[in-house]
């Protein structure tokens, strides 16, 4: 049995706390993590475009899952996109795909094809189609403006499809140049995910304990200022210490995760 594995039955855990499995409605929602969910579902409500951004580990990705998950897949098309240095030419790919269709072999054709399969899938399937490029700050300026292009089948009458944006912040900034002008003036909503505060930091680390099956207080408030000031309350890194604060409580055969702990596993991820 591995380290980890055996946290779960040291601590008598139902399941190991801080992973990155736990389903939407369970997840612990901070108010910058609330925030970015209702201004997803505004966007996708509107057909709009969206720019939710924020530093490595900051929850951007796991916003976009709860918002997403709330749709009926009846009436919406998801087309999540993980990694945007595909270029334009995979991102329609990805789309015709997504769509039912096989990918045009000629660019030209490929981009027609993308903006007439998004226009139908509304139009004809009653289905919304949610276009989600994860990492977007890795987008080329071409690939962004590409990406407006396709909404501009319709002379700006309306959009056939919503359009998310999840990167760091340095999208924000980008969007900002002349260059982009016309594609930052379709945003409909942009926020960005800052840390959680100490308050925040503790309710998530209580709220991950409780889904795991632990209501008592297993961290001591020591330990989870130890642990917000180190992570800065981003909450992966927050995962991170937790679970290496855990191990240290258990390689101790400790019963609480005291202040002691909490500084270990601060010094085992600084190395």
């Amino acid at each position: 049995m591995s380290q980890i594995d055996s946290l779960q039955s040291y601590f008598g855990f139902s399941r190991l706390p801080f992973g990155r499995d736990i389903p939407p409605a369970a997840l612990n929602q901070h108010p910058g993590h609330r925030e970015a969910v209702a201004r997803i579902s505004w966007c996708i409500d509107q057909r709009r475009m969206g720019v939710i951004a924020g530093e490595v580990g900051a929850g951007k990705t796991v916003a976009a899952r709860a918002a997403l998950a709330h749709l009926e897949p009846s009436r919406h098309q998801i087309i999540y996109v993980p990694d945007p240095t595909i270029g334009i030419r995979g991102i329609r790919a990805a789309i015709v795909t997504a769509l039912g269709a096989t990918p045009s072999f000629f660019s030209g054709a490929l981009a027609a094809q993308a903006a007439a399969l998004l226009a139908g899938e509304l139009d004809e399937r009653s289905r919304l189609p949610v276009i989600v490029i994860d990492e977007a700050h890795l987008l080329t300026n071409e690939d962004l403006e590409s990406l407006r292009m396709l909404s501009n089948v319709s002379m700006d009458t309306e959009s056939h499809f919503a359009l998310l944006l999840i990167g760091q912040p340095t999208l924000r900034r980008r969007l900002k140049l002349a260059v982009l002008a016309a594609l930052d003036q379709r945003i409909g909503t942009r926020f960005t995910i800052n840390g959680m505060n100490l308050e925040d930091t503790s309710d998530y680390i209580k709220g991950h304990l409780g889904f795991a099956g632990r209501t008592d207080p297993l961290f001591s408030e020591d330990a989870i200022t130890v642990i917000h000031q180190a992570s800065r309350g981003y909450p992966r890194t927050v995962n991170n210490l937790a679970l290496a604060a855990l191990m240290a409580t258990r390689s101790a055969k400790g019963a609480i995760v005291d202040q002691s702990a909490a500084q270990s596993a601060v010094s085992e991820f600084s190395e």
